[in-house]
């Protein structure tokens, strides 16, 4: 590659042989005359070559001057419209979002056709798995993680905190041969379980339940199974507020008791410190934290 003049020049010699004055250049660049004079003489040294005829009251190009004037003029042109056109392709196209499976399939992708309708220009490209993520070598932008934060590496922004509570099928509530009235009640009823921190143990302790196995009943290994179960009238399962919200919603599950206990995991918006405020990278999370604050 052929050695480079100095770079820093440039924008110095553009303005002044566009305008043919040290002054109204160093007005546009915000700079003082001096400080123009002065990078033009660096680049003219360089050079070897002079490229403006100084006269008593006007300033002309000089022949190389002018050949070199345009093809500088042309280059910072290109410039400008590449950096312009990533620029645009960061505040659109794709956008790489790890979730948990239950967060995305009960949460977060019933939601999604909003986030479309508002952001037609960036395409959510989903990554739904329980891998905490390695930003630096995942081709992951944004992830959605359940757990107490604290990584001092990433921005982490609180999304939501929630709640743990009994759920279960309209049907199992409306069964008069096995009454769902008290939490004692639990015992003439199928308990579901899952592998995460939903633990019926904890939640009868807080409840003063004693005369309930908390350990009977399946166990699945997803969360959203188990909700599926329980939508199914398989059983009671302990349904975390995000989880199990558009079921409730809908109809398909009810709260048989109102006694809830608080999580004590939430969940957050987490990315690099550097990527947070790219604009599709902030276009999502201000809408994931809208879209919580609605629920």
């Amino acid at each position: 590659m052929a050695r480079l003049p100095p770079l820093k020049t440039l924008p110095a010699f553009e303005a002044a042989s566009r305008l043919l004055s040290f002054t109204e250049a160093a007005e546009e660049l915000h700079i003082t005359q001096a400080a123009v004079s002065h990078q033009i003489k660096h680049l003219e040294e360089a050079m070897g070559v002079r490229l403006f005829r100084r006269l008593n009251r006007a300033l002309m190009l000089t022949e190389e001057g002018e050949s070199f004037a345009r093809a500088v003029r042309d280059s910072l042109h290109d410039i400008a419209t590449a950096a312009e056109r990533v620029k645009r392709l960061d505040a659109a196209g794709p956008l790489n979002v790890s979730c948990l499976p239950s967060f995305a399939s009960a949460w977060l992708v019933p939601r999604l056709a909003r986030f479309r309708a508002e952001h037609p220009e960036i395409e959510i490209r989903l990554d739904a798995d329980y891998e905490v993520t390695d930003f630096d070598h995942e081709d992951i932008d944004i992830a959605i993680r359940w757990g107490t934060g604290g990584n001092p590496d990433l921005r982490e922004v609180h999304l939501m905190t929630e709640e743990v509570f009994p759920v279960c099928s309209p049907v199992l509530l409306n069964d008069p041969a096995r009454p769902l009235k008290t939490p004692s009640d639990l015992k003439h009823h199928t308990l579901l379980h899952d592998d995460v921190r939903t633990d019926w143990r904890v939640w009868m302790k807080a409840a003063d339940v004693t005369d309930v196995d908390p350990y009977k009943g399946p166990r699945y290994n997803y969360a959203n199974l188990v909700l599926q179960a329980a939508i199914a009238g398989e059983g009671v399962a302990l349904g975390r507020s995000a989880i199990v919200h558009d079921a409730l919603e809908l109809g398909q599950l009810v709260r048989p008791f109102e006694f809830a206990i608080p999580s004590d995991y939430a969940y957050w918006v987490v990315c690099p410190e550097d990527r947070a405020d790219r604009p599709k990278i902030k276009a999502f999370s201000d809408w994931l934290l809208a879209q919580a604050a609605m629920d």
